[in-house]
């Protein structure tokens, strides 16, 4: 495996100075009774488990140059939190920083609660969402720490070496935008969406992502969120495993960079990084494992502030421009030509940084409006899940047959 190492562990104004929490190395070692003790008042969101205990990041040094840093890679980011980024702190720290609007987790704690015997629900502006992103974050954060324990960082050693080698992303946009002169489609694998419920009941991932690849696509976008989208990360080795060729992109609500490491030990070949809920040093030391692994990072802006904030940070390759409101999930595909325009679209062709058009993409006309304002790839899920041959709709899709076969003739 192509050699790794993780970026230092950015640090966390206000916080206590950062400690290493060895135990995340050795967890035979780790005995119960040294634990410290604590009275946890905070539930899980179910009322079925306690809040998670949780370490500060440790000052890690980015290092390992030989054939064996796989290993070293993990041991270094076991050092910092598991591989937990800045983002891992109180939840009215994120809220506020660069801009966010969402909170990581519930301010006072979730809503059910038990006593003895008896459950009850208590709400409050601190423990209710005040949107589906919030709603879905909260989530996520429990979701990820009790995964987490069952594999922690230590154990994916193992299947990130035996990964399949991650393929080029950025090139397989580069060169289908080459071979059709339109906008490379990344294909979406979506069987729900919190706003439209279930999309496709005959939900086959792998005989879709055949067909999409087919029928011209140039990657595959898979959702691995369970609980909102009936996703699995079962759906992205499923088809990596099944011999298609396109470039994978893990389709999650990454706050982790845990889960960076088990998307590619999953098969992932890209993954996607949301600006509305990742500070900017968040998705800078999340860039850095990217790119460490072989990964490429979509990482996708809503609004002014935020393309704003992802064009100044260093090493972003790709920018999915989302028309979708993620706090309303009302869609409006004139924000990509709105976000694009003037000096802001001049500096993305300066870098060299694609536009990738997502959400409310349902017809050629649609495709060549996002075209005309910049755009060189769609990201595009229920016009073509929904159809009969997710498939052949893709010729529906931009107008014409874009398949490698329709190119060759």
């Amino acid at each position: 495996m192509e050699a790794l190492a993780t970026a230092p562990a950015p640090s966390r104004p206000g916080l206590p100075p950062p400690t290493r929490c060895s135990h995340l190395r050795r967890p035979k070692a780790l005995a119960a009774s040294k634990l410290p003790r604590r009275v946890i008042a905070a539930l899980h969101m179910d009322g079925a488990r306690a809040a998670p205990l949780r370490c500060t990041p440790a000052e890690t040094d980015a290092a390992a140059t030989t054939s064996d840093q796989t290993e070293t890679a993990v041991e270094a980011t076991e050092q910092g939190n598991n591989g937990a980024p800045a983002a891992d702190a109180p939840a009215s720290s994120i809220e506020g920083l660069d801009g966010i609007k969402i909170r990581r987790r519930p301010v006072t704690g979730p809503s059910v609660h038990h006593v003895g015997p008896f459950q009850f629900r208590l709400e409050n502006v601190g423990n209710t969402p005040r949107n589906i992103l919030e709603k879905i974050v909260w989530n996520k954060d429990v979701e990820i720490w009790q995964m987490k324990e069952k594999m922690p960082l230590y154990r994916l050693k193992g299947p990130l070496d035996n990964a399949p080698p991650a393929r080029d992303f950025v090139a397989a946009l580069k060169a289908s935008y080459d071979r059709t002169a339109l906008p490379a489609l990344i294909a979406e694998v979506k069987k729900a969406s919190p706003s439209r419920g279930v999309l496709r009941e005959n939900f086959d991932p792998v005989e879709i992502a055949q067909a999409y690849e087919k029928n011209g696509a140039a990657c595959l976008s898979v959702l691995t969120d369970s609980k909102f989208f009936q996703g699995s990360f079962d759906y992205l080795e499923a088809i990596r495993n099944a011999g298609v060729k396109c470039p994978l992109l893990c389709k999650e609500f990454i706050i982790d960079a845990w889960q960076l490491y088990y998307a590619r030990s999953k098969g992932a070949d890209a993954v996607l990084l949301i600006a509305a809920i990742l500070p900017d040093r968040d998705i800078s030391y999340m860039l850095k494992i990217c790119k460490l692994l072989g990964m490429a990072a979509l990482v996708e802006v809503h609004d002014e502030r935020e393309i704003d904030r992802v064009i100044g940070i260093d090493g972003i390759q790709l920018i999915g421009i989302n028309n979708r409101n993620l706090e309303t999930f009302e869609v409006d595909i004139s924000n990509t030509k709105k976000l694009l325009e003037g000096e802001r679209g001049q500096l993305i062709t300066q870098k060299d940084i694609i536009v990738v058009g997502e959400s409310g993409l349902f017809t050629p006309d649609h495709v060549s409006f996002v075209q005309d304002a910049g755009v060189k790839a769609i990201l595009v899920g229920e016009s073509l899940i929904k159809q009969e041959d997710p498939g052949k709709a893709i010729a529906g899709l931009f107008g014409k047959d874009i398949s490698p076969v329709s190119s060759a003739v």
